[in-house]
C-alpha cells in the first residue's frame, strides 16, 4: 500500500514540474523571447540634380526590439540607379530602440522621375548567437526633381545689310534641363527696334523641346529700316527664350538673350524703285528700236538678173 501512495506522489510532482516548466516558457515567450525587429523610415525630400546642387538625401529610420535580447540587425539596401550609403548592421539592446540613416545620391542631370527604395532590416545575432528570423522591410520613394535650362546660339553675330531689304535671322535653342519643356520666343527690344524702323515677324512664338534633343531652330523675319537718305548705323537684336516650367513652378523666369549686331549701311531715296523701274525699260526699249533699224538697213534689193541695189539707194 506505501509502495502505491509513494509511486503515485513521484507521478504528481513529476506532472507538477512538468507543467511549471511550460507556464515559465510560456511568461518567457510572452514577455518576448524571440528575437525580433521593428523597421520605420520617413519619405526622404525629393532630389535636385542640375549642376551644383548636392544631389542627394536623406532616408531617416529607426529600429526597435521589442524582445528581451541584445539583437545585432543587418541591414540591406536596394535603390535602383541611385547610389547609396548605410550601415551594414546596427545592434539593438533588448526593449530599446536605434536610429540610422541611409543617403540617396542621383547623377547630375539624371531625368525627371521617381525610383522606389526598399530597406530591409533582418535579426541575425540574439546575445552573440546566431539566429534566424523574418525580415522587416520599409519602401519608400525617392524623386528626381525637374529643372529648367536652356541656351540660345544664332548662326551669325554680326551682319551687315543695305537699307529697305528682307532678310531670315537664324537661331536655336537647347534644353539643356532633364526633362520636356516648353519655351516662349521673342525679341526682347522688339519696340526699340520697330521704332527704328525694322519690321520682325517671328513665325513661332513658343516651341517644346525634350531634354537635351538637338537644338530647335527658330526663324526671324526681318526687313531693315527705309529711312530716307544715308544710313551708317548698328543696332542690336536681343533674342530671347525663357523656359515655361520655370515661370510655373519656382515663379522666377529661367531665361538667356542672344545679342546679333546689325550694321546698316547704304543709300534709300523714295520712289527710287520706280524711277529704276522705268530706266530699265526706256533702255530695253531703245535696245529693241536700235535692232529693229539694223534689221531694216540690211534689207536689199535683188533684181531678175541677181543684181543686187541697197533699199537705202533704191529710195533716191
Amino acid at each position: 500500500m506505501s509502495g502505491r501512495k509513494s509511486a503515485r506522489g513521484a507521478v504528481m510532482i513529476l506532472v507538477v514540474y512538468v507543467l511549471s516548466t511550460w507556464a515559465g516558457a510560456a511568461v518567457v515567450q510572452a514577455q518576448g523571447a524571440v528575437p525580433d525587429i521593428t523597421l520605420t523610415c520617413s519619405q526622404p525630400s525629393p532630389i535636385d540634380v542640375e549642376p551644383g546642387a548636392p544631389r542627394s538625401t536623406i532616408v531617416n529610420c529607426n529600429l526597435e526590439n521589442p524582445s528581451v535580447h541584445q539583437v545585432k540587425v543587418e541591414i540591406r539596401i536596394q535603390a535602383g540607379n541611385l547610389a547609396y550609403s548605410g550601415p551594414a548592421s546596427v545592434t539593438v539592446g533588448n526593449g530599446l530602440s536605434a536610429s540610422f540613416q541611409v543617403t540617396l545620391r542621383a547623377d547630375l542631370r539624371a531625368p525627371e522621375g521617381s525610383q522606389t527604395v526598399a530597406i530591409t532590416a533582418e535579426v541575425t545575432q540574439a546575445n552573440g548567437v546566431p539566429v534566424t528570423s523574418s525580415p522587416s522591410t520599409y519602401t519608400v520613394l525617392a524623386i528626381i526633381r525637374q529643372f529648367s535650362r536652356l541656351r540660345v546660339e544664332s548662326d551669325v553675330a554680326f551682319i551687315q545689310l543695305r537699307p529697305k531689304v528682307d532678310t531670315n535671322l537664324v537661331f536655336a535653342v537647347y534644353n539643356d534641363g532633364n526633362a520636356m519643356d516648353r519655351f516662349a520666343i521673342g525679341i526682347d527690344n522688339r519696340e526699340e527696334l520697330n521704332d527704328e524702323g525694322f519690321q520682325l515677324s517671328i513665325p513661332l512664338v513658343s516651341v517644346e523641346i525634350e531634354s537635351m534633343a538637338p537644338p530647335q531652330k527658330i526663324y526671324v523675319q526681318m526687313r531693315t529700316p527705309k529711312n530716307q537718305g544715308w544710313t551708317d548705323k548698328y543696332y542690336n537684336l536681343n533674342f530671347k527664350a525663357t523656359s515655361d516650367y520655370s515661370i510655373k513652378t519656382v515663379g522666377v523666369a529661367d531665361y538667356q538673350i542672344q545679342t546679333m549686331t546689325i550694321y546698316i549701311r547704304g543709300i534709300y531715296l523714295p520712289g527710287f524703285e520706280l524711277v529704276g523701274t522705268m530706266m530699265i525699260s526706256a533702255l530695253a526699249a531703245a535696245a529693241l528700236a536700235g535692232r529693229n533699224g539694223r534689221q531694216s538697213a540690211d534689207e536689199d534689193i535683188v533684181d531678175a538678173d541677181g543684181n543686187v541695189t541697197p533699199l537705202s539707194s533704191s529710195i533716191f
